[in-house]
Order: structure tokens, then sequence, then C-alpha cells
């Protein structure tokens, strides 16, 4: 099937900040937003394949009570009735946490939620379902597909929380990223993402892969709708910061490593460029102060080293019960000594100083999420090469539409942030996004 002939199943699902200030006013009800939820499920994830499991009688029994208790005026917190997809590696009380692995086909149910799904119910928010992972968050990729053409990838890790959300099937849920595994969906199914600074929110009750770097992100439809998920979950010091738009400087980061961005990603590159100025905001071009191939490469070799170890037992299993890719990596990560890994976290973190000392903790970094836009077939999740620096750098990242390929597929760019202002992202990405028309 040619990119012509696919059916297109990408929809917006809508605004999270629209279907909770709507829910507030009695415009709508819990009860309607779940249900309009489970209708698209049934219409289009057949194709799509997005969810693991979706609770239909618990999300249908959550959403009239709080459709009764909007009605006395009684609202749990700012996400109250809007409905979140979980991905699968994160535990959700009463089901089981299946991480898309053979080995895990008989899990347990769980006896106790996630941190960051347990502050999404203290927020309001209806867990609807759990939505398909890469095994264990790493590269053997999932049956989930793209919604904008199904022939193609959404990303990975989480793929499933990716095309739920472009599929138009639930308007938020959540993802992890130790490598790419938040941003890169977001960009492949364009919609919105916001991945906090790197270990900033708990990771209790989410399977490891490499401590160093796992984080919980969430996904919106805009990226307003994404930032305001992150704000009602984060934990309270990181409201504390203010945002001054007017110290506010995008930089589009020049580096070698560019080169091999198609010539239509670079030109959406600096057309979000042109309107952010256009818009009023300050734009320059600055040649990066380190090297992003050389730092990608370390953040991916750290990561199998990390992974090799959480993942040791993976080797007691018979071959066809681990994926190929993950059982390689952790082969690959156990010839990888204490030394080197020591020393290769010493060089990041010279890196990420070198690096913050040349760019202002305000500025805001565009970048490209990708080389190219998804590509075509299911065994390969795509490019991480250009999210993974921006993952070991450590700072909040969004990811930003920025319009539609010749092909008929999104293309993303990243907003990337200062380490621990997350808060000054939250405040100032949705203003720069403003500026750039999103595909329906």
């Amino acid at each position: 099937m040619s990119p012509a002939d696919a059916t297109s199943f990408a929809a917006s699902p809508g605004s999270v900040v629209e279907i909770a200030a709507r829910i507030r006013a009695g415009e709508t009800t819990p009860s309607q937003v779940v249900q309009a939820c489970l209708d698209r499920i049934a219409d289009v994830d057949e194709a799509v394949q997005a969810w693991v499991s979706v609770d239909e009688a618990g999300a249908v029994a959550e959403a009239r009570d709080m459709t009764r208790e909007a009605e006395q005026g009684a609202f749990r917190g700012p996400l109250h009735g809007v409905p979140v997809a979980i991905k699968d590696i994160c535990d959700v009380a009463g089901w089981p946490t299946r991480c898309n692995s053979a080995t895990r086909a008989n899990a347990p149910e769980e006896a106790a939620d996630a941190d960051i799904v347990a502050s999404l119910r203290a927020a309001g928010a209806i867990i609807l379902g759990k939505t398909h992972t890469t095994e264990f968050a790493y590269y053997d990729p999932s049956p989930a597909r793209n919604p904008h053409n199904i022939n193609h990838t959404p990303g990975g890790s989480s793929s499933g929380s990716g095309a739920a959300v472009g599929g138009g099937m639930v308007p938020a849920a959540v993802g992890t990223q130790t490598v790419a595994s938040v941003n890169r969906p977001a960009a492949y199914c364009g919609i919105s993402a916001f991945k906090p600074s790197t270990r900033s929110l708990s990771t209790y009750g989410i399977a490891p892969l490499a401590p160093m770097y796992d984080t919980p992100g969430v996904y919106g439809w805009t990226v307003a709708d994404a930032v305001a998920v992150y704000d009602a979950v984060c934990a309270p010091h990181a409201r504390m910061l203010s945002a001054d738009p007017g110290m506010a400087r995008l930089v589009v980061l020049d580096d070698p490593f560019l080169g091999e961005a198609s010539d239509e990603v670079i030109a959406a590159r600096d057309d979000v460029a042109a309107r952010v100025r256009d818009a009023g905001f300050e734009v320059e071009t600055v040649a990066s102060p380190i090297p992003m191939e050389d730092l990608n490469e370390l953040q991916g070799h750290t990561t199998v080293y990390e992974l090799a170890r959480v993942h040791a037992n993976l080797l007691e299993f018979p071959e066809d019960q681990v994926g190929s890719v993950l059982r390689q990596a952790v082969i690959d990560g156990n010839e990888i000594s204490e030394e080197v890994y020591r020393q290769e976290r010493g060089v990041i973190d010279a890196m990420r100083a070198a690096f913050y000392q040349a760019i202002r903790p305000t500025d805001i970094v565009l970048w490209p999420a990708a080389p190219e836009t998804a590509p075509e077939g299911l065994e390969w999740t795509g490019d991480r090469r250009y999210i993974a620096s921006w993952t070991a750098l450590g700072g909040p990242v969004v990811s930003l539409p920025a319009g539609i390929s010749a092909a008929g597929l999104p293309i993303g760019m990243l907003l990337a942030g200062a380490p621990g202002f997350d808060r000054y992202m939250v405040q100032i990405a949705p203003q720069l996004a403003e500026a750039v028309p999103q595909a329906s």
C-alpha cells in the first residue's frame, strides 16, 4: 500500500485543557468523555492496535461517580474526569504488568499503583487502560501501528501510548523515556509530549531499564495539553519557579549531526524558527558547544551497561522467550566494564557542564526529533539518535508537532530546556507552540 492509498486513523482526541474546563463548567460530563473514548477505540483500535487492555467497566463506573461529584460541585483535582492511558511497564493496581514480554506472560495482578498512576488518580484522572510497549521498553517492537499510516511504526518504546493519543482514542497517556521513548512516538504520531528533567519524577512501580535515565513522561494532543498533565502530577517543588517570557530565547542549535536530517525536516525546523520569531520571540542560531553525535553514542553505551545488569536474568530464559534485540543488548552490556561505564558517566557530566556554560538556563533549544519521519515497517521503531543526547543532558523536552511531510507523515521538533527548569518550560513552551499551526 502506498502512502497515498493508506487509510489514516489520526484524529484529535480532544484537548485535555478544554475537556477539564468543560467538565467544570457543566458543558460535558466524565461519562460522556469516557464513552466517546470507548466508541473511538471500538472504531479504530483493531487497525491501530494501541491497547493491551481497556477497562471499560471500571472506567464507566468511575466516570459515573465523577459525573455525580461534578454535578455537586466537587472535583478531585485539575484532571477530574479526564481519561488517561498507561504504558504497560507501569503498575496499575489489580492488573498485571506484562511489559510485552513472554517472560511475564503469567505476571500476577499488581497490589498497588505506580506513583505516576497514583498521582494521576489524585489529580482526578480516570485510568482507561494499558497500552502496548516494546519489550521491557527497549527496541523489540510492539503490535502498535502509526495512526497516520498503519504500515509505519509509531515509534518506541511508548508505542501504544503515542498511537492511542494520535489515533484519537484517549486525550492523555503516560509513557517512559530511557533513550527516546516519550519524544519519538510523539513526533511520529503527530502529537505533543512532555519528558520532564531526567529522573525528576518517581519511577516507583515502573519496570526499570536503565535507572540513570528512566523517566516517566506524558502525552497530549497539543503542547498545552501535555504540560497541563505534567503540571497536575509533578511534585510541589516543581511548581515553584515562575517564568518571565521576556527572558526566553529560542536557540536553533547548529551541529554537524544534523547533516543526516532530510531537507524536509530541516525546512520544518526553519519554518518553526521563523514563526516563533514573527511571534515576537528572540531567535538565534548557536553552534553546539559539544558534539551531539558523541553524546548520543555515550548515552546508548551507558544505557546498555545498565540494562544488562537490570535484566541479567533474561539470559536464563530460552531464546524464543526474549526479543533478539534485548537479548543481544544484555550480552553486549555484560562486556562493558564498570571502569568504562564510570568513565563514560564522567564524560557525560563534563559535556553537560560545557553545554550549559554556553546555553543560558532560560534558553529553549529547537532541534529535530528525528532525521526522518516514521519509517515504513513495524520491525524497527525508528531513529532514536537525535533525542538520546537530550535525555543525557537531562533537561525537560517537549515534543512539538511541526507539520506533515509530502508522504503524509508527521514531522516533529523538540523544545529542550535546562535541567530543573521544568516549570519554566511548562509556562513558555505553550506560548512558543501557539506560533506553529498543528495539523488535525
